[in-house]
């Protein structure tokens, strides 16, 4: 099971979610907070696996909350749930700490892919974010450090990343390629590993660097 919390100012926001989750029998949502302090208060008490994190928030915003939360709680995983789909936010959200990045009108499957992703440390960025990179590729903001060259990568590596870049989930791709879900998990892990990239949009940008999509 795993445990989350739902940190947003907006009631509205939170009830909305809450309403998304309540049949899921992997999620439990365990605690709501309005902002930041309310939500290191709350886990002064009780436990948590992902918090589901708004950027602007009163007392204490988004980006303060996640550098506190890796510091006190360095084994919650942070899913960034946002209405801000511009990439400074999205590196500045991940270069931070968190490990995921998806907007308020992600759909309740993709939210649930999120959370289950992020749970199990891996990254995630949601389809809309991933399309918008790819049309924004100019900005300086996120960046592939020391990218190696693509013939380093096997023919269904490079298969497997043009499709993450496409923004397709693990099983999404392992249907396409007629194969498992854990085979696409291990080529993904090889792939980040190989391109030393940090995260989804730096996947993204490897790809159309090497010429891989078009922007």
């Amino acid at each position: 099971m795993i445990r989350v919390v739902l940190t947003d100012d907006h009631a509205i926001i939170r009830d909305g979610v809450n309403s998304l989750l309540r049949d899921e029998a992997d999620v439990e949502v365990v605690g709501e907070a309005a902002n930041g302090q309310q939500l290191l208060d709350f886990l002064e008490t009780n436990s948590a696996d992902v918090v589901l994190l708004d950027l602007n928030m009163p007392i204490m915003d988004g980006f303060t909350t996640i550098g506190h939360l890796r510091r006190l709680h360095p084994h919650i995983k942070v899913l960034v749930l946002s209405m801000l789909d511009h990439e400074r936010y999205v590196a500045q959200a991940l270069e931070a700490g968190a490990l995921g990045y998806a907007l308020k009108n992600t759909g309740r499957a993709e939210l649930i892919y999120a959370i289950t992703t992020v749970a199990a440390g891996h990254t995630f960025l949601c389809t809309a974010i991933g399309m918008a990179l790819l049309r924004r590729l100019q900005s300086p903001e996120i960046n592939v450090t020391e990218t190696p060259k693509a013939s380093t990568l096997s023919k269904r590596e490079l298969e497997v990343l043009k499709l993450i870049a496409e923004g397709m989930t693990n099983a999404e791709i392992a249907d396409k390629l007629f194969t498992s879900k854990r085979t696409i998990e291990t080529h993904r892990q090889n792939i980040i590993e190989k391109t030393q990239a940090k995260n989804t949009a730096a996947l993204i940008k490897y790809a159309v660097s090497n010429g891989m999509l078009s922007e």
